[in-house]
């Protein structure tokens, strides 16, 4: 199928590609290294902060259809206006309804992973509204034409070089231009488009059941997103809501210390609603799209259900060898990496993307990194095996194996696959290149069992 070639085609290209395994690399470790110092200064018992946010999550999937009609009852009372979006196509038509009916030209946009996933700019730019990305990593991709590359890290691809070319054709920023001068550029870029705006959207991190959305981040762009336009539009998947403002203590911290190795990020805004009245700060009107896209499908299936515990941080790729070798883009999905590789052929098909449940070691490197105990490792398994169920395997794979327990299971049929073997190594070896020469096993001239008859003969 076109999205495993295209996938098979990408992964080869970036891991032969040195520079980029060297990029991802770095900002890997840099990240892996704060991480593992942060949960030892930030938790006395890391396991125990793990199982608590699993239990409560847990608590949230046996309780989901409650607590999001608790969220639109209060969020509501507040003066937001909450809809629902059974797919993408739904929550698309929602937005280009919103942004019709009040003749919305020009949107700022904070980073927000279910944008990416119902393809909001495209959308927008189709009607001819001007979109602007506040957060630094995604307008990066955003001027470079490409998508977010990490859930948490969109620009990790991109060096301090590669993104000063890029301000420089794009923003005409000198190419020598330093970090802090870079993120000067982008702000004058966008200050002004913070007031100018008819619209901002954003994402959440969270959903409270008291009412409210909860949005964390290290720039402050998306607080002047949703508080400077007129209009704050909230885009988030059903799975995010959490019962009360009290578990925002453990679970705002786990999201950093898990993600980027911060105690918590730099700003952290829980909002109820558009402007009361008597304020002189905030939108007029605030919408929630509330964003189904498949995940009551999984929250149908007992066996997968669980990974709608994800809040999203990032560490499963960051631990994940697969993911470090091949980078983000060659998934060709919003979301990549072992979580990414679980929940998309539940979310866009079996068909078009079981294989990227294979594009794993099932080392179980990403289970153990989980901040809410998601079984990464073991879902892949599943979707394996539910991919096969459904005769979405690959054929030739399908083949391979019977063939394999035909001869297998014939100790005659196996001693004939032998002496094929033994007669054709000495061709092989004049075919194949020397690479792949060195690495052709040397067969036995007499099998085990064959060496054990004459020795007991003898």
């Amino acid at each position: 199928m076109k999205t495993k070639s295209e996938f098979l085609r990408k992964a080869a290209v970036k891991a032969g590609d040195k520079t980029h395994r060297a990029k991802i690399l770095k900002a890997i470790t840099t990240y892996t290294g704060k991480v593992e110092g942060m949960k030892s200064a930030q938790y006395y018992d890391w396991q125990q902060a793990r199982s608590f946010a699993e239990q409560t999550k847990n608590y949230v999937l046996r309780h989901l259809p409650d607590l999001l009609e608790q969220f639109e009852r209060n969020i509501t009372t507040n003066g937001a206006q909450v809809l629902w979006a059974e797919d993408a196509a739904e929550a698309r038509e929602h937005i280009r309804r919103i942004f019709r009916e009040r003749k919305v030209r020009k949107v700022v946009k904070s980073k927000s992973m279910t944008t990416e996933e119902i393809e909001v700019n495209e959308l927008l730019e189709g009607e001819g509204i001007e979109v602007l990305e506040s957060d630094l990593g995604e307008l990066i991709v955003q001027l470079a034409g490409e998508k977010p590359y990490h859930i948490v890290t969109p620009a990790m691809h991109k060096s301090r070089q590669d993104i000063a070319a890029l301000f420089h054709e794009k923003l005409g920023v000198p190419a020598s231009s330093s970090a802090e001068e870079l993120t000067m550029a982008a702000r004058g870029h966008l200050r002004s488009a913070y007031v100018t705006a008819d619209a901002g959207i954003t994402g959440a991190n969270f959903l409270l059941a008291e009412g409210a959305i909860v949005m964390t981040e290290n720039e402050g762009n998306g607080r002047l997103t949703m508080s400077c336009p007129p209009v704050h539009v909230v885009i988030a998947g059903i799975e995010k809501i959490l019962p009360a403002m009290e578990n925002l203590a453990l679970f705002l911290p786990l999201l950093t210390t898990s993600g980027t190795g911060q105690q918590i990020t730099c700003y952290n805004s829980v909002v109820r609603g558009p402007r009361a009245a008597g304020e002189q700060d905030g939108p007029q009107e605030m919408i929630v799209i509330l964003l189904d896209n498949g995940r009551s499908a999984m929250y149908a299936e007992p066996e997968f259900q669980h990974a709608l515990r994800c809040i999203r941080c990032g560490a499963c790729l960051n631990a994940c060898p697969v993911y470090r070798t091949v980078g983000g883009h060659a998934y060709g999905t919003t979301y990549q990496g072992p979580i990414g590789s679980v929940i998309t052929p539940h979310m866009r098909g079996m068909a078009q993307f079981s294989h990227l449940s294979s594009a794993s070691s099932l080392c179980g490197a990403c289970t153990q990194v989980c901040p809410v105990q998601i079984d990464l490792h073991h879902l892949l398994l599943k979707n394996r095996a539910k991919a096969t169920e459904e005769k979405r395997g690959v054929d030739l794979w399908q083949v391979g194996f019977a063939g394999w327990a035909k001869v297998m299971t014939s100790r005659k049929r196996l001693e004939g696959v032998r002496r094929l073997a033994v007669a054709g190594e000495a061709s092989l070896r004049v075919i194949l290149p020397h690479a792949l020469r060195k690495r052709l096993p040397v067969p036995a001239k007499k099998s085990f069992a064959r060496q054990w008859q004459e020795g007991a003969e003898h």
